[in-house]
This record gives C-alpha cells, sequence and structure tokens, in this order.
C-alpha cells in the first residue's frame, strides 16, 4: 500500500510540565519516590560520590518472567558476590511487586505521594520513560551507558529531552509464531517460513489450513485485541505497517498525525482482524488467553513476544512443530529500562550496579534466559558469554535437560541472530510522550468501534480518533 506523505512540523523543544498518568499495561511498571532530581546534560552521574550512602540498593521490579531464581535475581547475586569481595558496604536486594499492573501502580501511587517508597532503581517500561523524566522522579544518567554497542531504536528509549535517563535492560518486541505441523498438514511445500513473508502471503497460507483443517483448528491466527495495551501495540503495528515513517507524536511528544494517515492505518487494521482470518476469541485476549489458543492448535500463526519462546518450546519439544519469523510489516518495540531514582540516597552506586546489569555478559545472560537482549553484541560476539553460569533451565530430577529451546553452536536461542535482532533494529516505537498513558487510554478506546457489530467506516473512524487525540495530547 502506497503510504500518505508525512506532514511534520518544526517546533521549539521545551519542558514539560511535571505529570503523572495511571497506566494501563505495562508489564514491569515501577515508579520512583517524588522528588527533583540532580544533573544536567547526563554526561555523568547525578550524585557526586560523596553523597552515597552505603547500604541495600533496592531494586523495584515487575514479575520476573523467567521464573523464581530468575537471570534477574541471578544477576544481581553475581553482583553482590563481587560487593561483598571488595568490601564496599553496598548490596542489591530485588523487590518484586505483587498483583497485576493496575495493582502494582495503586501501590505506588500512594508510596509516591507521600514520599515513602525507598526506591533506588525501578525497572520502567520503555514507554513511561518521558513520563518520569518530565515528571523529575528519575535522575539523568552518564551517556556512556548507551554505546554504539546497544541497539539504536532500543537505545533511543532511555532518552528523553536530551539526556539519558536510563539504560535498556530487556527488550521487547512483537514476533510471529507458527505451527509447521499446521502447514505441513495442509500440504504447503515451505514450512520453513524465517525468511519472512508478507500480509497476502500470510493470507494464502491461512487459506490452505482452512481447507485441511487440524483437529481443534478455527481460525488462522491470534493476537492480543482486547481493550488494553495489547490493541495499542497490533494498532500501532498497522498503522506502521501501512504509512512509510508513521509517527503519531513529534520528537517533543506532541500530537503530529492526519487523518489520511490515520485512516490508511485503519483500513489495515481492518484487512488484519477480518472475520475470514482471525480467531473470534482474539478481540477479547491478552498475552496469556492468546498464547493458550495457539498452544491448543485453535489457529496456526500467532502474534507475540520473545519471553515465550521457551515456554512454546516445551510445549512443541520436538522442535518440528513450531516456527518463528518476523512480523509482517513492522513490529513494535517493548521492553523495560532501568533508571535512578530522583530520592536515591546512593545514585552513583546505583549507576554502577545499572551498568553493571546492562553489561555485555548480562545481557548476553538475559539471552539465553528468552529475554531479548538490548546489546548487539549478545547476538553476534562469540566471546561474549554469560558471567553468572548456565542461565538457562536447570536438570530435571531424571538427569536430563529441562531445556528445550533449540540452540545455535554458541548456546544462544536459534531464532536470535537471524530473526530476533533484526526484527528488533527494524522496530518501531509506540508514541514518547509524557502523556502517553492518556495516549494509550484513547486510542484504545476509539479503536474499539471497528470492533463492533456495526463499526463506523474508516475515514469517519480516523476523524473520531484524530479529534479524540487532539484531547488527549494538547500542546
Amino acid at each position: 500500500m502506497r503510504g500518505v506523505p508525512l506532514r511534520r512540523h518544526r517546533r521549539q523543544p521545551r519542558r514539560r510540565p511535571a505529570v503523572l498518568l495511571a497506566p494501563l499495561f505495562p508489564l514491569f511498571l515501577l515508579v520512583p519516590t517524588a522528588c527533583t532530581g540532580g544533573g544536567g546534560d547526563g554526561s555523568g552521574p547525578a550524585a557526586s560520590p560523596s553523597a552515597d550512602v552505603p547500604g541495600d540498593i533496592v531494586v523495584a521490579s515487575g514479575r520476573d518472567v523467567t521464573g523464581k531464581n530468575g537471570i534477574r535475581q541471578r544477576l544481581i547475586d553475581a553482583w553482590n558476590t563481587e560487593q561483598e569481595k571488595a568490601g564496599t558496604g553496598y548490596r542489591a536486594r530485588l523487590v518484586e511487586l505483587p498483583g497485576n499492573a493496575d495493582e502494582q501502580r495503586s501501590q505506588l501511587l500512594g508510596a509516591l505521594q507521600s514520599g515513602s517508597a525507598a526506591y533506588d532503581v525501578v525497572n520502567l517500561d520503555v514507554t513511561w520513560v518521558p513520563e518520569f523524566a518530565a515528571a523529575d522522579l528519575i535522575s539523568p544518567l552518564s551517556g556512556t551507558l548507551l554505546d554504539e554497542d546497544v541497539i539504536a531504536p532500543v537505545a533511543s528509549t532511555a532518552r528523553w529531552d536530551g539526556k539519558v535517563y536510563a539504560a535498556p535492560f530487556n527488550s521487547d518486541v512483537g514476533l510471529l509464531y507458527y505451527r509447521r505441523d499446521h502447514l505441513s498438514q495442509a500440504d504447503v511445500e515451505q514450512t520453513d517460513l524465517t525468511g519472512g513473508l508478507d500480509w497476502p502471503e500470510l493470507k494464502k497460507l491461512i487459506n490452505a489450513v482452512g481447507d485441511h483443517k487440524p483437529d481443534g483448528y478455527d481460525k488462522g491466527w491470534t493476537t492480543q485485541l482486547a481493550a488494553y495495551e495489547g490493541r495499542t501495540v497490533n494498532a500501532v503495528e498497522a498503522f506502521a505497517s501501512a504509512v512509510p515513517d508513521f509517527a503519531l507524536t513529534d520528537e517533543d511528544g506532541d500530537y503530529d498525525a492526519t487523518v489520511e494517515e490515520l485512516t490508511e492505518g485503519i483500513t489495515e487494521l481492518r484487512r488484519r482482524t477480518e472475520a475470514s482470518y482471525v480467531l473470534p476469541d482474539a478481540f477479547h485476549s491478552d498475552e496469556a488467553a492468546s498464547l493458550g489458543d495457539f498452544a491448543a492448535g485453535r489457529t496456526t500463526f500467532l502474534r507475540h513476544w520473545p519471553y515465550v519462546y521457551p515456554a512454546l518450546h516445551q510445549s512443541f519439544p520436538d522442535g518440528d512443530r513450531l516456527g518463528v519469523t518476523a512480523l509482517p510489516g513492522r513490529a513494535v518495540l517493548g521492553g523495560q529500562n532501568l533508571a535512578v531514582t530522583a530520592a536515591s540516597q546512593r545514585k552513583t552506586k546505583a549507576t554502577d550496579l545499572i551498568r553493571y546489569l546492562t553489561g555485555k555478559e548480562s545481557e548476553r545472560c538475559l539471552l539465553d534466559a528468552g529475554f531479548a537482549a538490548t546489546r548487539t553484541s549478545a547476538y553476534t560476539d562469540d566471546a561474549v558469554t554469560c558471567a553468572v553460569g548456565a542461565a538457562t533451565p536447570s536438570a530435571a530430577p531424571t538427569g536430563e535437560s529441562a531445556d528445550t529451546v533449540p540452540r545455535d553452536a554458541a548456546g544462544r536461542p536459534e531464532y536470535a541472530r537471524d530473526i530476533l535482532l533484526p526484527v528488533l533494529r527494524n522496530s518501531v516505537h509506540r508514541p514518547r510522550t509524557p502523556l502517553y498513558g492518556a495516549f494509550t487510554q484513547t486510542f484504545t478506546t476509539e479503536l474499539g468501534a471497528l470492533f463492533a457489530d456495526d463499526p463506523p467506516g474508516d475515514a469517519e473512524l480516523a476523524r473520531r480518533l484524530d479529534e479524540a487525540l487532539r484531547r488527549a495530547l494538547p500542546d
């Protein structure tokens, strides 16, 4: 589809007001205490070494998807061992917040308002860095944390207003998983799709499977279209695929799209969600529900994140039934970044901890454990190995390895270098704005009309969406 030329306005950079909006989805959303941070240009630590107070460096994070005693905890344990040997008087302590994202948000808002939270490092969803930076809740960090090894689109999620406010910890990006056994049963000659495909080719394969339906099969593909962040992600991927260089906001976080662009994006989203191809339950599905439907054989294709790669290979241990490739079109970038809270009394040492947790060896550990690493070297340099021992699942009681993930000769997940890394490099951002909460709520709500029983036309829905986004993201 030919894209509409973009309208771009150059505005004078300006500081945003300190705002904090309730989020809808961030998988690892964490909030520091409200306090003015130091630092100015992001070229060095926000506080001098003399300001640090020895003691525990508290790291607040959501649940580690790699399980109990997961890779995050093991990396922190390794850093603590180094501190003990050196006798520094510092120790890092990981705090995993209970409940879902909304429940975590309620707890942390209370701590934020009272100033009682004692967090030094927080693991922020990439979409929230502009908000927390604009509100002076996190401190500027050294620009050396973002060296050339950090994948470019990933590195940009850590910056705001010309400064570095975080360091990318683990990344995330949309991928297309598929059932090779379904394709074989449909007499598809080429069941290895690692070279990629476009949407017409995907629909052709879905039609082929539909003519030879496997047991339990319902529709061709599923994704996350419930009224939460999953819908926003899927829509941004459709919009960015339909309109080259599409962006809903400019570099200052201001709304910067046209009705024509929105119309093309909605048309593409409508095509992707045609009833002939998408599982009806997708319109009410989140990550867990869509994963379950795919694993049960109800669909042949699934749009999901890298972290489910190990879990799916436990469901299909022989490796011949499961494949993964790039999404047709563009894929949205996700992930979490580590930041130092403005209220921390250990800013310098907390920055040292972040440097360790986001270094080359640590990123290789995260990749081996199932996360998307943020550094190119983790995917390409065989000399970079995991510094904390085996990052893969431990051996089963029978003595057999519990690791069912296909791996390359260097021990990485087999798909990492040739599929995951290129997708990360070609990924697109969701809008970067301190008002992201208002954006995603508006975007999700307005696009819900597309999935109603009597949806409006694309142009009419685009007009409504444009008006709503102008209200949600005022200049």
